[in-house]
């Protein structure tokens, strides 16, 4: 029997060292594989089992051909082309050209934005554009929940399919665990063409439950979109006080919705298997909305070769030149956000962070605070959001460069989740977003980085520095 013992221990550990050396061959930030090792090497078989499931890297691999990305993406060029005195400021064309080269986010001029700071406002002018619609429905969502909210939404999209309009929805698998398939199994009856997301079930229950769509699009007839951080879920309307939901949503007339468009159109593929090309999904839109509000619909995803967002937002930070504001419900931040963030602030950026008092998550409220002990050291200002849970994920920096989507500061968002968020080149539009950021810095308590640091035990810290240590797999 010991001799059993002896093999077991011998297959496990050259196991073990085999899945190491494919860690330290994915060449990934030394963080995140110095995480996964001490995971694999002190949390026997536990720590292996949580590696198939959620340490594979999928950087690399290829869910749609480029031959197929290039078809999805041929009708949103043209519309770019045809665009009419377009002016792109030089003082963005850099990042501009790199979502473009990256991620084949093509700058849209003439856009009107109305700006959501509640499901209140929210949800009222969602229902009334899908009312309104004539042709098509898209809606690609992490969120859908079987309540009083979601049921409402369902209804609605339900009563437009049976009008003989094309109603198309993608949720995300694991963010609708909870949500039982009779509820999607109606809207399908209703005719409603609805997909999961990467669905997880056994036997294929496999490492991609670790790679979740996280966006949040809406567009309707492909004159309209919308895009933000709001989930279809009663919390964004039902909560008070500390329950009560705060969260940022654009709807969106203009160019841009031919970016918002795309990123549906794409996930659609991915789930359908189906190419929507035709140009009536790319309809002209109403020629009074004639500015030139810049803006770029920019996507990221685990299987793209880099992590776009996060090189957007590293690019603003180490831009800036007075001020650099975020908000952002998790800040468990990625080493390149963390030393763009401590260098903008050591050169005199008015660098502003605000994340929630009251989180959702006690383990990731644990594991961020070393790394907001760390720029408040770089002089950073960090905020405390105490009228709630503040979901928003905003940025605004110098009056001229704003954006607003599903991505969050933390290691998941910039290179675990598919995620959507659309950039403004505009000085309105970041003055507006700017006046967001300014209206709920109203309700936040400046954090005393002293008594923080003071008031914290030795156990408490050591914690934080375990929780530190294995946030890059949070």
């Amino acid at each position: 029997m010991i001799y059993l013992h002896w093999l077991w221990g011998l297959v496990y550990g050259l196991l073990v060292i085999g899945v190491m050396i494919r860690v330290l061959m994915d060449n990934r930030q030394p963080s995140k594989t110095m995480a996964w090792v001490l995971v694999l090497w002190f949390l026997p078989l536990l720590g292996l089992v949580l590696y198939i499931f959620f340490g594979q890297n999928t950087r690399k691999e290829k869910f749609i051909s480029q031959s197929s990305l290039d078809q999805l993406t041929k009708r949103s060029m043209t519309e770019f082309l045809e665009q009419r005195e377009l002016r792109l400021p030089k003082s963005h064309q850099p990042l501009m050209q790199l979502f473009k080269n990256q991620n084949m986010a093509l700058p849209f001029k003439n856009n009107e934005v109305e700006i959501f700071t509640d499901g209140y406002s929210f949800f009222p002018a969602l229902l009334r554009a899908i009312s309104k619609a004539r042709h098509h429905i898209h809606i690609d969502i992490y969120i859908f929940n079987d309540d009083a909210l979601g049921n409402l939404v369902a209804d609605a999209l339900i009563d437009k399919a049976r009008e003989g309009v094309e109603v198309r929805v993608i949720y995300d698998d694991v963010g609708c665990w909870r949500v039982k398939s009779s509820f999607f199994e109606r809207m399908r009856d209703g005719g409603v063409d609805v997909h999961a997301f990467m669905p997880v079930k056994f036997p294929a229950f496999t490492s991609k439950v670790n790679y979740r769509n996280h966006r949040k699009l809406i567009i309707i007839d492909g004159t309209v979109g919308f895009i933000g951080g709001m989930n279809f879920a009663t919390r964004y309307v039902k909560g008070t006080g500390k329950q009560a939901w705060r969260d940022t949503h654009l709807m969106v007339r203009g160019g841009a919705v031919y970016g918002i468009q795309r990123a549906f159109l794409v996930d659609w593929y991915f789930v359908d298997h189906t190419l929507v090309t035709n140009r009536i999904y790319y309809p002209d839109h109403d020629p009074r909305i004639d500015n030139n509000c810049l803006a770029q619909v920019v996507t990221s995803s685990p299987v793209s070769p880099w992590p776009d967002i996060m090189q957007g937002y590293v690019r603003v930070l180490l831009e800036a030149r007075r001020y650099v504001y975020m908000e952002s419900p998790y800040f468990l931040p990625t080493e390149p956000i963390l030393f763009a963030m401590r260098t903008a602030a050591l050169t005199g950026v008015d660098v502003r962070l605000m994340i929630p008092m009251y989180g959702d998550s006690k383990i990731v409220e644990w594991a961020s605070i070393s790394y907001v002990m760390e720029t408040l050291e770089a002089g950073v200002k960090v905020y405390l959001y105490k009228a709630g849970f503040n979901h928003s994920k905003i940025l605004v920096s110098d009056d001229c460069i704003s954006t607003c989507g599903s991505t969050n500061v933390d290691f998941r968002s910039f290179e675990h989740d598919f995620e959507s968020n659309i950039f403004f080149y505009d000085e309105a539009m970041a003055l507006r977003m700017k006046s967001v950021f300014l209206s709920d810095q109203q309700h936040c308590q400046l954090i005393d980085e002293v008594r923080k640091v003071e008031g914290r035990s030795f156990l408490r810290r050591l914690w934080e520095s375990v929780l530190r240590l294995v946030s890059p797999l949070l």
